[in-house]
């Protein structure tokens, strides 16, 4: 199948393979019908990056569907598709989620291989499931999880099951996370935490100071990650067939490079220069140990707490054109979710509520592994809140 990672760079490119989370899915008849619009090379939160124009929101089209993978928020939302997989590397696939109101799990880092997946930020990325309900997402996560030896980083995973055992989980609500939202975005989430205590789990508030510094230190890494990976992008390898020999090489490099979208280029420039010698320490190794000791922290807050919860989107969703002139504002859409990437836990983003007819998503977080627990307590809230519904297209 054609993919082009929403990029003119690889307009006409077809892999010579399927990934090893779409060979289990035909190994299991699932029907692929296609691949879905996103944010060229998953750089972005509302598709409007996409070289081949942005994806609207099935329940308001002139609102942004999220990002990366808008276009999978979309297609589930309005029942295009059953399921669609998406790939997570600072909230691609709970930011959609949340703003199409459908249920988008990230797992843990090396529960689903990403063999096949065309590299943004390898360290932080996943592949994951966005469906119309937690049952979906079971059953997908049971299809694509596990060893696969084309993936080192992957390990032999555990069936999860639907069993809604919530009795005795312990809560936290992050105080960062709520504390950077908006008004009606706060109110629902404060109510949902209620919700918690009518199904059996102790909830509680607390405040990580760290959090503060995840959005920063994200970009710093995904950034330089970035400009490592599409270094491949060189019209030799990957991309069109230029002649080499009518061209000097900085004038062959920049007409390769025309190729990127804008933001790409700039993620590109900000990667190349945090790795530079003159800022490497300054930045990059910053970074890198801010991840370590968020990480940590968070590894010792599990073993007092089962989940951590609060929005998945500090808003809720936007028109288009409303942050697209500003790229600080777009990237301080990720807050909340870039902190599961960095800490390399699984995370879930589950349909909540709504707020003038927009949808508001409740972000869930577990220790490494214990997306049953995210299961459970997704499943019950499901069928406590049930606000279920498609959006009206006619």
């Amino acid at each position: 199948i054609k993919t082009t990672c929403a990029s003119k760079m690889l307009e006409d490119y077809i892999p010579p393979y399927d990934a090893t989370v779409v060979r289990h899915m035909k190994e299991n008849g699932a029907i692929i019908m296609g691949k879905l619009n996103l944010d060229e090379f998953g750089m972005g939160s509302t598709t409007e990056y996409s070289r081949y124009g942005p994806t609207h929101n099935p329940w308001n089209l002139d609102y942004v569907p999220g990002g990366s993978s808008g276009g999978c928020g979309a297609a589930v939302a309005s029942g295009e598709c059953t399921v669609s997989l998406g790939s997570d590397t600072g909230g691609s696939i709970r930011c959609p989620a949340s703003f199409c109101s459908v249920v988008g799990l990230k797992p843990t880092y090396g529960k689903v291989s990403r063999y096949g997946l065309i590299s943004y930020a390898n360290s932080l990325e996943q592949i994951g499931p966005i469906c119309r309900s937690v049952k979906d997402i079971v059953m997908i996560m049971n299809v694509i999880s596990g060893k696969d030896m084309n993936d080192n980083t992957t390990i032999p995973s555990s069936s999860i099951t639907i069993n809604g055992k919530t009795k005795k989980l312990n809560v936290a609500i992050l105080k960062e996370l709520i504390d950077s939202c908006d008004g009606s975005v706060k109110k629902t989430i404060y109510s949902t935490a209620e919700k918690f205590k009518e199904i059996g789990c102790e909830c509680s508030e607390i405040s990580i100071k760290n959090l503060n510094y995840a959005l920063p230190s994200y970009y710093t890494l995904a950034s330089a990650e970035a400009s490592s990976n599409l270094s491949r992008y060189d019209n030799i390898r990957y991309g069109f067939d230029l002649p080499i020999d009518d061209y000097k090489w900085e004038q062959y490099f920049s007409t390769v490079r025309k190729n990127f979208g804008e933001e790409v280029k700039r993620r590109i420039l900000i990667g190349s220069y945090v790795l530079s010698s003159g800022y490497y320490s300054k930045y990059y190794l910053k970074a890198r140990r801010l991840r370590s000791l968020l990480r940590l922290e968070l590894l010792t807050l599990f073993k007092q707490y089962d989940l951590f919860i609060g929005p998945t989107m500090p808003i809720l969703p936007f028109k288009f054109g409303e942050k697209i002139d500003d790229p600080i504002k777009m990237y301080l859409v990720d807050i909340n979710t870039v902190i599961a990437n960095l800490a390399s836990i699984p995370a879930v983003s589950l349909p909540v509520g709504f707020s003038n007819g927009l949808p508001i998503g409740l972000q869930m977080m577990a220790a490494p592994f214990e997306e049953q627990k995210l299961i459970d307590a997704s499943y019950a809230l499901e069928n406590t809140i049930n606000i279920r519904r498609r959006p009206n297209l006619t």
